[in-house]
């Protein structure tokens, strides 16, 4: 047995460098070493870490971006705000304030309930914390605004495109929150489609149609703080669909037995309903074109983002070569050169040592 020995006085300590070797040995996506004790160390998913400090140097806070200007937009009459654009506003906040929270809910429900890894909780734990201030944000544009919040929450009730939208990612969540064997290949290709789904087609594609337009509107220097917090949202976006694009791809390395052809074509087919689902939801949204609001542009976004999305997991594209129509989607989120965003408090929101730059592949 190889061991280390510490001398502290007269105490002397005997240290098992064999057990640690096969704690570490033991750590698995899934059907790992379990431990009551949530020692990240040492640590087998480094990219899990890394990420979660990464997440951590992103923090940002709703209260802090001033509400202003938005407010008085959105209250004059005269100005150059349409209806289309508050209509925008309306379902953006309508949409996320249900989608955010069912994300949340499903990390810590499905999720971070059967990893095992105790740096894969702790990543999970900061995406459930940053979906928190996305509500939170949501609450705070709903209230800046005056908006009526019973009215925002019929949205997602009575809205079709919305309903179909959450009923297709919560429910593949309610069959999951139950005892699974996990030894079974079918289970675990269960919690793989979870993954992909909740990662790669919501997070990943159906978030993304409403977040060109609100950001279509910011360039035009319209409603600048909505615009701000949903940059620091895609920043967060982000970093979610890569973490659940790692986790999937681990999840499957250690186990090979998920990724049958079968299984392949099931995932491809889950993206083409999630990408017809989100097209009809941007026709809604945008039922006519207005001032630099073609959604006719937003669903061809959609089918290229959808395409980044199935090759980053080794699947492939729905439609091969198809180019991005809003490249300035990319450049907006270059947000860590700016400085002074906003009047006011002067806020970076992402310390000195750890500036992070949005991976283009995630735009």
């Amino acid at each position: 047995m190889e061991t280390t020995t510490v001398t502290i006085g007269n105490k002397t300590f005997e240290l098992d460098k064999r057990k640690a070797e096969e704690a570490f040995a033991a750590k698995r996506v899934i059907n790992g070493r379990e431990t009551m004790f949530f020692n990240i160390l040492p640590l087998k998913y480094q990219w899990a870490y890394e990420l979660y400090k990464t997440m951590k140097a992103n923090h940002w806070e709703p209260e802090d971006i001033p509400m202003q200007k938005d407010v008085e937009q959105w209250r004059d009459t005269g100005s150059a705000i349409s209806e289309i654009d508050r209509w925008i506003i309306k379902m953006a906040i309508g949409y996320f304030s249900a989608a955010e929270g069912i994300v949340g809910d499903n990390i810590l429900h499905v999720t971070r309930e059967v990893v095992t890894a105790p740096e894969l909780k702790l990543v999970l734990g900061r995406h459930a914390h940053e979906e928190n201030i996305h509500a939170d944000s949501l609450v705070y544009m709903i209230s800046s605004l005056g908006l009526n919040p019973h009215e925002c929450e019929a949205m997602f009730e009575d809205v079709p495109t919305i309903k179909a939208k959450n009923s297709l990612v919560v429910n593949n969540s309610r069959e999951l929150r139950r005892d699974l064997d996990l030894t079974e290949t079918r289970n675990k290709q269960e919690l793989a489609k979870n993954m992909f789904l909740f990662g790669q087609c919501m997070e990943g594609t159906q978030f993304y149609g409403l977040f060109g337009m609100v950001l279509s509107l910011y360039r035009q220097n319209k409603f600048p703080g909505i615009g701000q917090m949903f940059r620091y949202t895609l920043r967060d976006e982000s970093n979610h669909i890569s973490l659940f694009k790692h986790l999937l791809m681990d999840l499957v390395e250690e186990n090979p037995d998920i990724w049958t052809e079968e299984f392949r074509a099931e995932l491809i087919d889950l993206m083409k309903e999630a990408v017809q689902l989100e097209k009809a939801f941007i026709a809604d949204c945008l039922p006519v074109n207005a001032l630099g609001l073609s959604a006719d542009e937003f669903t061809r976004y959609i089918d290229y983002i959808a395409d980044r999305r199935l090759e980053s997991v080794g699947l492939p594209p729905l439609h091969p070569g198809i180019q991005n129509p809003l490249p300035w989607l990319a450049e907006m989120m270059d947000i860590q050169k700016e400085q002074n965003f906003f009047e006011g408090r002067v806020t970076e929101y992402q310390k000195a040592s750890a500036l992070e730059s949005v991976d283009d592949d995630e735009l």
